[in-house]
């Protein structure tokens, strides 16, 4: 990797590591707090809601006024609020701070990626667009391991470390990365100012319109297993803060792994359209294979194998996305994409969260079937747009 990747490589680590060390402790918070899998999901889509609000002003502000100022503002914001998430001593504490996190972090990932889309070719772009998922695979590696290490001696700790590294990454940002916008190419329109539902509307009936319908749809699928996995292994095998960040370790690996080695030979060869499809009809599979797991080696056996099936979902969708863009812009594109998965990322942790008291399979059953269902608007529309 050139130098300007590899610092957008290390920031999408820094901000994922700092998500992926409080994952495994959120079910002990929410336990301390005598909550609910209801009130997980609450907390998990506090960051989607903030996110999907801010992502289309912050990726509109950035073709307007450049990738550099919005990158810096994501990693210092997502800094403070890690440090107010270490200090929470009640539900409502806990979710502000998750709130925070998402209206300024959500300026790093849609930069981030209209960066690569500014600085690589048509044909590289996949490659790049891979790179950038497998730095939050990378930080989703090493993130639960070290949370779930530093949770044994205090559940605040991950919190803190993350609010160091936030601001680490926001000074390599700021002293070593060039701007990828030249003057000459950035946007006068009119900044958005959040998710107005009639130009989002009309973005279903663009070019990417099918790639945003997808965006939400992989990302609220996801999201049954994400929002929900931690309070699901407490209360179906009783793990610890470290067994559960352990087992994401793994899926932090498979999916840097598959991300970061293959997401760019294989688009070459295949084309996105066709990992979309297969990606979905395999996560859709795995769902109900991970509900077979009965000990802690098919666990990690079926969680893997549903990770390799899903690792390249979201760079294809996002390097199509950018190849489509036109004249709406890098920025504006990525803002988009982002907001369909944060609106994803909304719904499916509420949904599974509400689910989940009602019978813990239920999540994962609920993600089987909505996988399928991308699968089958994948296999018919993607087509027509090739």
């Amino acid at each position: 990797m050139d130098k300007n990747t590899t610092i957008l490589f290390a920031s999408l680590v820094i901000v994922m590591m700092g998500f992926g060390m409080i994952i495994p402790i959120f079910p002990f918070y929410i336990q301390s707090f005598g909550a609910s899998g209801g009130s997980m999901g609450l907390v998990m889509a506090s960051y989607s809601i903030m996110q999907f609000l801010f992502a289309p002003f912050w990726g509109s502000l950035s073709d307007k006024y450049g990738r550099k100022p919005l990158l810096i503002l994501g990693m210092a914001g997502n800094g403070i609020a890690m440090f107010f998430g270490g200090v929470a001593s009640t539900l409502w504490m806990l979710i502000a701070s998750r709130a925070l996190a998402g209206m300024l972090s959500s300026a790093t990932l849609p930069t981030a990626m209209a960066f690569i889309g500014d600085t690589t070719s048509e044909e590289d772009r996949g490659a790049g667009m891979g790179k950038m998922g497998a730095a939050m695979g990378v930080g989703m590696v090493l993130g639960p391991g070290v949370g779930g290490w530093l949770a044994e001696t205090d559940l605040s700790y991950p919190f803190y470390l993350a609010t160091v590294l936030s601001f680490i990454g926001m000074l390599a940002i700021f002293l070593f990365l060039p701007e990828s916008l030249p003057l000459e190419k950035r946007t006068q329109t009119k900044i958005a100012r959040g998710p107005e539902l009639r130009p989002m509307l009309d973005a279903l009936s663009s070019p990417i319109g099918i790639l945003l319908f997808l965006a939400f749809l992989l990302s609220f699928g996801m999201t049954n297993f994400e929002g929900i996995f931690g309070v699901y292994a407490l209360a179906r095998f009783q793990y610890s803060p470290k067994e559960v960040g352990s087992i994401l370790t793994v899926i932090g690996v498979v999916s840097a792994l598959m991300q970061g080695a293959m997401v760019g030979p294989f688009t070459k060869r295949w084309g996105e359209r066709k990992i979309i499809i297969v990606s979905l009809l395999g996560g859709s599979l795995g769902f109900l294979l991970m509900l077979t797991a009965f000990n802690y080696l098919t666990v990690l056996f079926t969680v893997s194998l549903f990770i390799m099936s899903v690792a390249m979902l979201r760079p294809s969708v996002s390097s199509l996305t950018s190849r489509r863009a036109g004249e709406i812009g890098q920025g504006t594109a990525m803002g988009l994409n982002s907001s369909f998965m944060s609106l994803g990322r909304i719904a499916g942790p509420l949904w599974a969260g509400f689910l989940f008291d009602v019978n813990i399979a239920l999540p994962y059953l609920s993600g089987a079937v909505i996988m399928l269902a991308g699968f089958g608007v994948a296999l018919k529309k993607c087509k027509k747009q090739e």
